[in-house]
């Protein structure tokens, strides 16, 4: 069953008010709707459906659709186009919350349609006639920020809302002539978007929203610093939303100072996605390229990404697997970015089977082929193990994770499936594929 978010004890009177409110407009337009409304949902070019066994973590809904939410109708044909039925339960929570104007604090596992559940507010509050930056996502990654911004595009495509995304690594003269043309939705990394926002080309005091995705890892030591003095650029009534798998301390202590009054939604009941199974295999470091060739040949492999610790094993595994005669790829953050962006897109558009990369590919990228993640290196902790399983199963489909477990990782292995309260199964000699490819 699908819970109600939890409140805050203090501000639970003002978000329930507001709650409430949503949810009568929305019983009384649903219940008003004419015929003659739906006509124009006949003319639009759908996707084919998506037949594959889903879990409940994007399947236990309370039933709502995205019409009840009062979209622009523009935008309504850009989500059924992309192939959006109805909503997830964390775009249930979170679309009628932000459509009011409160903050937001939102915890949801990875994969169960978090993009979509504060870009289609975002795009919904923008006034396109008005050519001024109306709303920030901030993301950790460049290459998270592509796929968000690409998302942004889709959903928006018959709206006219200019999108444009800026990272490190990429031409600050572009973006700068860039701004010179109206944006109204910026995507980006804090350290780009604040650089620009200093030099007085990115103008923020008209920006209504604020977007933080991965937020535990916009608040790590390595941003949050840039975050904090990106937000002074905006306006004192500007909205916050928050979304995140993990939250740690530093998230509460950003709240409290940032945050006015937050709806908190929290739909982790457990940690780990319900369709992912897990399994350990107990291999000496030397073994554990013969061990990979051993999977790569009895499993059945949409696409896999397989994760070391070090951006030198990165390149050694990819040429190992490539002379076993598999098609690979290799990404990390030693790579020009022009080389990751490529590797990014030819990878997500199935130009290649496997890919090996660093713990820079674990932050919220969605690439729905892929249905196992292999553990080539065990992470040195919980949430990082998190991120990385969580590449596969995406919106509640079915995926396999594999963990190469050396004597030293036995205690690391031990403390991941205490902290996360999930079970990390011995390898069996056969693996059913309906567990992960129904």
């Amino acid at each position: 069953m699908m819970r109600r978010p939890a409140n805050s004890a203090t501000d639970g009177g003002s978000n329930q008010s507001s709650v409430n409110q949503v949810e009568k407009s929305m019983q009384t337009a649903s219940s008003g709707v004419d015929s003659s409304s739906q006509d124009w949902k006949a003319n639009l070019k759908l996707p084919p459906a998506d037949t594959r066994y889903m879990t409940e973590d994007v399947t236990a809904t309370k039933g709502n659709e995205f019409e009840d939410y009062f979209l622009k109708r523009e935008l309504l044909m850009g989500i059924y186009e992309k192939g959006f039925e109805r909503p997830s339960p964390i775009q249930e929570e979170s679309i009628p919350i932000a459509l009011t104007g409160s903050d937001i604090l939102a915890r949801a596992k990875n994969g169960t349609g978090k993009t979509a559940a504060f870009c289609i507010p975002a795009l919904e509050k923008i006034d396109q006639d008005n050519n001024v930056i109306q709303a920030v996502i901030l993301v950790p990654t460049r290459e998270l920020a592509l796929q968000t911004s690409q998302v942004c595009k889709e959903l928006g495509k018959h709206l006219k809302i200019q999108v444009m995304v800026t990272t490190g690594g990429t031409s600050l003269k572009d973006d700068i002539m860039r701004l010179y043309q109206p944006v109204h939705l910026l995507v980006g990394t804090p350290g780009r978007i604040l650089d620009l926002a200093k030099r007085g080309i990115c103008v923020l005091k008209d920006c209504s929203m604020l977007v933080m995705d991965e937020a535990d890892k916009l608040l790590s030591p390595e941003f949050q610093p840039s975050v904090e003095q990106l937000i002074r650029f905006l306006p004192g009534n500007r909205q916050v939303l928050m979304f995140s798998a993990t939250f740690p301390v530093t998230v509460k202590d950003f709240k409290d100072r940032f945050l006015q009054k937050p709806y908190v939604i929290n739909l982790m009941d457990e940690l780990t996605l319900k369709g992912i199974t897990q399994f350990y295999a107990f291999v000496e470091e030397r073994q554990k390229l013969h061990c990979l060739n051993t999977l790569f040949s009895k499993l059945q492999i949409n696409q896999s990404i397989i994760f070391c610790n070090s951006v030198n094993r990165v390149e050694l595994l990819a040429k190992k697997i490539t002379e076993l005669g598999y098609s690979c790829f290799y990404i990390h953050a030693k790579m020009l970015q022009d080389h990751r962006n490529r590797v990014f897109h030819d990878f997500r558009n199935g130009a290649c089977r496997n890919l090996v990369c660093t713990d820079l590919f674990t932050r919220g990228i969605d690439i729905q082929a892929v249905n196992v993640v292999i553990n080539f290196d065990f992470p040195k902790n919980s949430e990082t193990y998190l991120h990385r399983v969580g590449r596969s199963g995406r919106y509640g489909h079915l995926g396999l994770a594999v963990n190469l477990i050396t004597y030293e990782d036995r205690f690391n292995l031990y403390k991941i499936e205490q902290e996360l309260g999930t079970e990390i199964k011995q390898i069996p000699p056969h693996i059913d594929q309906g567990i992960y490819c129904r």
